[in-house]
């Protein structure tokens, strides 16, 4: 085990990057060594996120890679598709371990990624080693891994629920439709019209309702982990709250399944992991039971009737939607137990 990990931050001080600072400030394991803000460069942290006054008072720097690569052992960065895997390979080249939370390095097929983020990739080579950042999933390789990318918080709630039912063959693939919602926190922090309180609040609408880049997250995952293609529909929509997320997902069953069967197949692969909760049968997840946590909370339905299944999934977009998640990778990757600095 690592102890004493030093640990920057590039695009420290957008929600992200917040709640890192906030959850590695309570870490035994990780010491905060850089924090890194364009915006902010020269102000103390605390001073743009008054909470956290005498927790941590360091001071925001411009990003200098020499400065920050020679001072850390790890690197998070949480800037803008695009800006990241300029950045992310020079990191690498100076000998540090990076987790990466951009789209930048979350697809092995460049074609994909060129295709949802209409963006040419400027460090391809860096694909096919890139851990996608999924503790259930990827836990052993991102053990070893110089560079972990972060999944999306639409991807990581929709995957969780269907993973476990695509490797059993239990819903038919072509058959899914994602309805799914998240906080306004999930747009960043910026100040566009549509993200501001007088134009979200008692309001409940659908936004790129074809064409969502994490349509294809979401696919190629499902194939890599089960080998079946799979063509989804996808909409995601903006909820009138700060923070969490709620998909709900429809899927035609295989013949014969029923709920016992759904269940169990859950059972399977999560009874022993930690972050995630099989709600009781009966039982529909909450945003507001996963808030500020790194918890995802499944919950399965069937009916018989229609013969089709339906998956809910919540998680915190912030949480393990995001930056907690990180924390849970980070945890893995220098050898602490998985849920140090998460509860």
């Amino acid at each position: 085990m690592s102890t004493n990990v030093k640990v920057g931050i590039i695009g420290a001080t957008g929600y992200v990057g917040a709640e890192l600072v906030r959850a590695l400030s309570r870490h035994r394991g990780f010491q905060i060594t850089s924090l890194v803000s364009q915006s902010y460069a020269g102000k103390a942290f605390a001073d743009i996120y008054p909470a956290l006054k005498g927790i941590t008072d360091m001071i925001c720097s411009p990003l200098d890679i020499d400065a920050v690569s020679s001072s850390c052992d790890v690197v998070v960065t949480a800037l803008p598709h695009g800006v990241s895997s300029e950045v992310v390979p020079v990191l690498l080249g100076k000998g540090v371990r990076v987790l990466d939370h951009s789209g930048d390095f979350r697809y092995k097929d460049r074609s994909i990624y060129e295709t949802a983020y209409k963006l040419k990739h400027p460090a391809p080579h860096l694909l096919a080693e890139a851990v996608y950042g999924l503790p259930e999933f990827y836990r052993e390789q991102i053990k070893e891994a110089r560079l972990v990318a972060n999944p999306g918080c639409y991807p990581t709630c929709s995957l969780l629920a269907l993973t476990p039912l695509f490797r059993r063959n239990l819903i038919d693939p072509d058959s899914l439709i994602i309805s799914a919602a998240s906080g306004i926190s999930g747009a960043g922090r910026k100040s566009d019209i549509a993200y501001q309180y007088c134009e979200a609040a008692e309001s409940f609408r659908a936004y790129s309702v074809t064409g969502h880049r994490h349509t294809s997250e979401i696919e190629e995952i499902l194939t890599l982990q089960t080998g079946v293609k799979t063509a989804i529909t996808f909409t995601p929509h903006l909820a009138p709250m700060k923070r969490g997320m709620l998909a709900t997902i429809y899927a035609d069953v295989s013949s014969g399944c029923d709920l016992k069967t759904l269940r169990n197949a859950y059972a399977e692969d999560y009874d022993n992991e930690f972050f995630v909760r099989l709600l009781p049968e009966g039982m529909s997840p909450d945003t507001a039971n996963v808030a500020f946590s790194n918890f995802a909370d499944i919950a399965v339905f069937f009916e018989e009737r229609t013969g089709r299944a339906t998956l809910l999934s919540s998680i915190d977009n912030l949480g393990k939607g995001a930056s907690l998640q990180a924390v849970q990778a980070l945890n893995i990757m220098f050898g602490f137990n998985e849920t140090e600095g998460l509860i």
